[in-house]
């Protein structure tokens, strides 16, 4: 009997090991980024193409559904003082992001953040709501992947890239 619950112990450990050393499919990243004298942070997952079409209405995010812009958890995006996205005032703070992709437009909503499972976001009242308009790249972003670009000491541009897609938003500090 004794044998038997190590052997099932020692089981059971090798099976947790491998489970830890898998490859995730949408890795997780962060990016810190000094805007002005404001500290942006942004964390999230960026899940791959692999193949697939991903903004489309049949797309693995289809137009006019709300999506959790990444993959896994809610994407999370903090900023050490007020801002401004759009030209509209949020209050430095944490913010869960998701986005409503359409084809000509996206609506993109900043929500208190309270916990990382996206779900309890969906078709909710935003704190903020910004419109922008996509671009198309001539160039395939693989991974889902957040930027902080163009920086000078008011402003930046955060920018939503993915498949052939670039979601831009301006970034106003003080």
């Amino acid at each position: 009997m004794k044998k038997l619950l190590v052997l099932s112990f020692a089981l059971l450990v090798c099976t947790f090991a491998q489970a830890q050393e898998k490859k995730a499919p949408s890795p997780a990243s962060m990016l810190k980024q000094t805007v002005g004298l404001t500290e942006v942070t942004v964390e999230y997952s960026r899940p791959g193409v692999k193949g697939r079409t991903i903004f489309a209405a049949d797309g693995l995010v289809p137009f006019g559904k709300e999506w959790r812009t990444g993959a896994n958890s809610a994407t999370k995006i903090t900023f050490s003082d007020d801002v401004t996205i759009q030209g509209k005032a949020l209050k430095a703070g944490t913010y869960a992001i998701t986005s409503v992709p359409e084809m000509d437009k996206w609506t993109i909503h900043f929500h208190n953040f309270g916990e990382s499972g996206w779900g309890s976001y969906r078709g909710q009242a935003p704190a903020l709501a910004v419109e922008t308009t996509p671009a198309k790249m001539s160039e395939t972003v693989e991974s889902f992947m957040i930027a902080v670009d163009g920086l000078t000491d008011t402003s930046a541009e955060i920018g939503l890239l993915w498949e052939n897609t670039y979601v831009p938003l301006t970034l106003g500090v003080k």
